[in-house]
């Protein structure tokens, strides 16, 4: 980590583009629960029906699980930091979008969230990104795929970008510095899977993975970072009378509801609006058995 620097959470920004879909193994968190209730209340499901979670189901693609991106767990596991490297330059725009129309290259947004130890989101927290262009070359003279941006009231970020090129000896990669208001600056980078040259490239971090799909003619990653910044853990969810009976459809549950599905039991972590495709086996953000 690096040393503090200024900080401008009260910039104007574009806007943000934001996209999820990815897989999680591993048990659901208090992060996880905060997107579940970010995506049910804006938007259940994506356009063509797609799990709209970011952690809870494989890639439309219906791939192999990729490695988890650092899970928030109350205090461990928070994003892993790597070097900077030679080719960052200070005093990046302020900008969510690194490209034009006529850049070229293939397509990429990636988008995600910042929360802190507790699992909390962090509101105006910076994320200054650089990467190489389509042909692997860093420009050092001008500002091109360089930018700065800051997370929105629900700890939210998006870029909108290329799939940078490869050079020798690195995988395809992005940098990033991240730090929340008034904290210390994490610098770390972001890998892409299944990139043959993630096998030989020393700096790569599995924990880094960003959980990537392709849409159309492009690419949509997701990350979530997870800085070493203390929190207050937020207030558990209050107590309901849950409903019973047999999960449904089209129904409107309540943190605490419990219902059955296939003969086992589950209760509700999140409020939500059931739709097909949400049953509690395959929404554990949603749903927890017992």
């Amino acid at each position: 980590m690096d040393n503090a620097t200024p900080h401008e959470p009260n910039a104007s920004d574009e806007a943000n583009t934001s996209d999820a879909a990815s897989a999680d193994p591993r048990r659901i968190s208090r992060k996880g629960l905060l997107k579940a209730a970010i995506v049910a209340s804006a938007a259940p499901l994506l356009a063509g029906g797609g799990v709209a979670l970011a952690r809870d189901a494989a890639s439309s693609g219906g791939g192999a699980l990729l490695a988890p991106t650092p899970q928030c767990d109350d205090g461990d596991d928070t994003t892993p930091p790597q070097m900077e490297g030679p080719y960052f330059k200070p005093n990046s725009p302020r900008r969510t979008s690194l490209v034009t129309s006529g850049t070229p290259g293939v397509p990429l947004t990636v988008s995600g969230y910042v929360f802190g130890r507790a699992c909390r989101p962090i509101a105006g927290a910076l994320l200054d990104f650089w990467q190489a262009d389509t042909n692997g070359s860093y420009d050092m003279a001008q500002y091109a795929f360089r930018g700065h941006q800051f997370t929105g009231a629900d700890g939210a970020f998006s870029l909108t970008t290329i799939v940078p090129g490869l050079y020798p000896g690195r995988t395809r990669h992005i940098h990033v510095k991240a730090q929340a208001p008034g904290g210390r600056i994490l610098t770390t980078q972001l890998y892409f899977p299944n990139e043959p040259r993630n096998n030989t490239d020393a700096l790569f971090d599995p924990e880094l993975l960003m959980n990537v799909r392709s849409v159309g003619n492009g690419r949509q990653g997701t990350f979530d970072f997870v800085l070493d910044v203390a929190q207050t853990p937020g207030p558990s969810d209050p107590p309901t009378d849950p409903p019973g009976g047999t999960w449904a459809p089209g129904t409107s549950y309540r943190a605490g509801d419990r219902v059955t599905y296939g003969g086992v039991a589950y209760r509700c972590r999140q409020a939500h609006q059931s739709t097909t495709g949400w049953e509690p086996p395959n929404v554990p953000a949603l749903w927890e058995r017992g």
